[in-house]
């Protein structure tokens, strides 16, 4: 009976995780270049279950028999698929046709400098005329931080930057073997791991247009009812086991 009770709890846990997971990429919906992220799931190793303080009977089969405590959550999967590109005639507004990432600089916890990667091409230029992001990230280039002049901003689709038809400098944009590799980092970037091998970028660039978030929002929406439903019959389930064992300790104690 208590086994029922924690098969439940961990059902009720794993519900709230996906909630959690859920509520990011709604939140994120308006976000350029957000990826949204998935729960994946496992069970409970059978064989583990079958060893861990079970009793057999005298023909030597196992008295609990073959049993699972539940799902829990075993990864969180990034969906790395494309979102819809918007045009927004921004000359800063850059977007990522095909697969790639901009380079950024930015600095880990001990102050140190370190490059992280983003899809979000909504970029604009502080008071130096260092191009960034919103998160406040420089962009790098090709010779490293890009600085631009005043005039007007051509970016053609090999990323190659120009003021008033001045060359500048070619946005460094990667690519990776596999994207799953990457972890997400906050402020919408990314950071490798040690399994991340970086390659060249083979799309193009297209100025004046953002990446949108693939979330779709009504999707969301419906996979929180089915959450918020499987969370709801996990509780339930709890309440009658719990009726149930007082019932059965009750009796026993009269006897």
């Amino acid at each position: 009976m208590l086994r029922g009770i924690y098969t439940s709890a961990v059902g009720m846990t794993t519900q709230m995780n996906r909630m959690d997971v859920l509520s990011n990429n709604i939140a994120n919906a308006n976000t350029n270049g957000f990826k949204r992220d998935t729960v994946v799931t496992r069970s409970f190793s059978d064989e583990l279950m079958l060893r861990i303080n079970d009793r057999t009977d005298f023909a030597g089969s196992r008295v609990i028999g073959n049993i699972r405590p539940g799902v829990f959550v075993d990864d969180i999967f990034v969906d790395f698929s494309t979102g819809p590109m918007e045009i927004t005639h921004g000359t800063l507004d850059l977007a990522i046709s095909g697969r790639g990432f901009f380079v950024v600089q930015d600095a880990d916890r001990n102050g140190n400098t370190i490059e992280r990667f983003t899809r979000d091409g909504s970029l604009t230029l502080n008071a130096d005329g260092v191009l960034m992001t919103n998160s406040g990230q420089r962009i790098l280039g090709e010779l490293g931080e890009i600085t631009l002049p005043a005039g007007y901003v051509t970016v053609t689709d090999l990323g190659e930057i120009y003021v008033d038809g001045e060359f500048i400098d070619t946005l460094r944009i990667v690519n990776f073997e596999d994207k799953h590799t990457l972890r997400k980092h906050g402020h919408n970037l990314f950071n490798t791991t040690d399994q991340s091998v970086m390659i060249d970028f083979e799309g193009t660039i297209v100025q004046g247009a953002l990446e949108r978030s693939n979330v779709n929002s009504v999707r969301e929406m419906v996979e929180m009812i089915t959450v918020m439903r499987a969370y709801e019959a996990n509780q339930r389930m709890i309440t009658i086991q719990d009726g149930i064992l007082s019932s059965a300790v009750n009796e026993i104690a009269r006897r």
